[in-house]
C-alpha cells in the first residue's frame, strides 16, 4: 500500500560494494557524532530546569495568586521571576541566577522555586536512567 515510502535497497554483490557501504555508514556516523556533540554544547545553555511556587503574600485576603518561577540551564544559570498579585495590581520582579544563587536577596518563595527546579532535574535524570536500564 505504501510502497513509495520504502527505499529500494541495492544488495551488495561483492566485497568492494560492502566496503563502499561501510564507508558511507562511517561518514554518516561521523557527521551525526559531530552534530550530536554540537547539540550537547548548545543544550547546556537552554532552559532545562523549571520550578514554580504559588503563594499568598497577604494571608488576610485573596488566594495563591502570586508566584515565583525559576528557569535554569544545565549550569544552574538563569532567572527567577516573582509576581505579586494585589487588589491594586500586579508587580513582577526578575532576578538573575548564577550557579543557583543570586547577587540579589531572594525571598523564601524564590529560594523554594530554585530548589524545586534543581530537584525536578535530578528526579528526571534518575527516571531517565531507570527507564533506559529497563529497556
Amino acid at each position: 500500500m505504501f510502497h513509495f515510502f520504502k527505499k529500494q535497497k541495492k544488495e551488495p554483490r561483492n566485497l568492494k560494494e560492502i566496503l563502499e557501504q561501510f564507508k558511507v555508514l562511517q561518514d554518516s556516523f561521523d557527521k551525526f557524532s559531530l552534530e550530536f556533540e554540537n547539540f550537547k554544547k548548545e543544550y547546556q545553555f537552554s532552559v532545562q530546569k523549571i520550578g514554580m511556587v504559588r503563594f499568598n503574600p497577604f494571608s488576610e485576603v485573596g488566594g495563591d495568586q502570586s508566584f515565583s518561577i525559576a528557569l535554569l540551564d544545565g549550569k544552574d544559570d538563569g532567572l527567577v521571576m516573582t509576581s505579586f498579585y494585589t487588589k491594586e495590581g500586579n508587580r513582577v520582579y526578575g532576578k538573575p541566577i548564577k550557579n543557583g544563587k543570586s547577587q540579589y536577596a531572594l525571598s523564601q518563595e524564590e529560594i523554594k522555586a530554585i530548589t524545586t527546579a534543581r530537584k525536578n532535574s535530578k528526579r528526571y535524570d534518575e527516571e531517565s536512567k531507570h527507564n533506559n536500564q529497563a529497556s
